[in-house]
């Protein structure tokens, strides 16, 4: 852990030294802080009273936030996430859509890239909410943390579960994959969580394969990134030897994403042209107005060249598609560890080659290998003779026990 810890700790002071954005340089300066306390606690004292995940946490988390609220560091990075969310609670409440119509998109921040859940987070202050109640930031980092407890909680041996799930959610919560999103914006938080979730209850009982698809179609009513999760598990289901598991999960996932997301914007159903130029074709960078999203990625690249090499991004990304879906069909995966890197290839793959893209979104394959890694062994739990599908570390081969025997370090 301290080897960990030392990396994040140069990583936050490298970008506290290089970025441009005043929130950035903020976060790297506290986290640099925190991570080197918790490296310098995790060698010196053996026997720690605060566990160093707790300390890095304070000081990649909630020192960087506290600080942006009393000084009010202005940015261009992620901020206008967080306006986007703010005005869709907006417009949810007077109007029953999070969207403007396509004759109102007058400029980048009029447009909402996100499915018509993510308006739910704004609505604390369309109410009429002041101060950090009304902040989006704060119920979105509120729901990722309570999912992420969650997808510990049920990976974890049931004599220290809740203690084990508090400290590895605060491992990874504090590290960089998701400490500066969240000082930065935080909308990619809840999905993440939700993700992870669903994978580690996916292993399960009919009852909570249930809650899994659930959590996968809550993600994807969020963010449409989410969507290759539902395809995922229920490959994981069916090669396990329960297509009705398989069948009842995609099922149950696809109904839930499309009920949550009518009851997030019942009058979008009307107005779909705005809809369509907001949440498919704004993201794709396909509108008047380009999206802010524009790393220098190969599909990004390749989108800029003009007409025939936006083509060619679509191709690429559509043929990456194809050979993932026939790596899915003739490699199933058994176990939830093989379904988490089946998903955490799949989302790199789409990151790298989307048209419109963003560093932030490698966040997404990172954060689910994290969790892999952090997950303890424990007994698959089986129903029937014929299931077959395992938690993380009951696969035969586990890349995760490493990481594992390092994170009961922080425990």
């Amino acid at each position: 852990m301290t080897r960990l810890y030392v990396a994040f700790a140069a990583f936050a002071a490298a970008l506290a030294l290089l970025a441009g954005e005043p929130i950035e340089r903020c976060w790297g300066t506290w986290a640099a802080m925190g991570y080197g306390a918790a490296a310098a606690v995790t060698l010196a004292a053996p026997r720690r009273r605060m566990p160093p995940a707790l300390i890095a946490l304070s000081g990649a988390t909630f020192a960087p936030l506290a600080w942006q609220a009393f000084t009010g560091l202005p940015s261009r990075a992620g901020e206008g996430s967080l306006t986007v969310v703010a005005q869709a609670g907006v417009l949810l409440l007077r109007h029953g859509t999070p969207y403007l119509p396509a004759a109102a998109l007058s400029h980048v921040l009029a447009y909402d890239p996100y499915e018509p859940l993510m308006a739910v987070f704004g609505l604390p202050n369309a109410a009429g909410l002041t101060g950090w109640p009304a902040s989006p930031r704060l119920w979105l980092v509120l729901a990722g943390t309570a999912a992420l407890y969650l997808a510990f909680l049920f990976t974890a041996p049931p004599a220290r579960a809740p203690r084990r799930a508090t400290l590895r959610t605060a491992l990874v919560m504090g590290s960089p994959v998701l400490a500066l999103p969240i000082a930065t914006g935080g909308t990619d938080i809840p999905v993440i969580g939700l993700l992870c979730a669903a994978l580690a209850l996916a292993a399960g009982t009919p009852r909570r394969i249930a809650f899994a698809a659930v959590a996968a179609g809550v993600a994807c009513a969020l963010k449409a990134i989410a969507w290759p999760a539902v395809p995922v598990i229920a490959v994981m289901l069916a090669a396990s030897g329960d297509r009705r598991a398989a069948a009842r999960f995609g099922a149950i996932a696809l109904l839930t994403a499309l009920v949550a997301m009518v009851a997030a914007a019942p009058a979008a159903l009307a107005g779909h042209g705005g809809t369509v130029q907001n949440a498919i074709l704004f993201p794709l960078g396909l509108t008047r107005h380009r999206t802010p999203a524009a790393s220098p990625l190969p599909g990004h690249l390749l989108a800029t060249a003009g007409p025939a090499g936006r083509q060619a991004a679509f191709a690429l990304l559509a043929a990456a598609a194809l050979a993932f879906a026939w790596w899915l069909a003739r490699r199933p995966p058994g176990t939830t560890e093989a379904a988490a890197v089946r998903l955490a290839v799949a989302l790199a793959a789409g990151v790298t080659l989307a048209p419109a893209t963003r560093w932030g979104y490698y966040g997404y394959p990172l954060a689910l290998l994290g969790w892999l890694g952090l997950s303890r062994p424990a007994r698959s739990s089986s129903y029937s003779s014929e299931r077959t599908v395992a938690t993380p570390s009951a696969s035969p081969i586990s890349p995760s026990r490493a990481a594992s025997s390092a994170a009961g370090a922080a425990d």
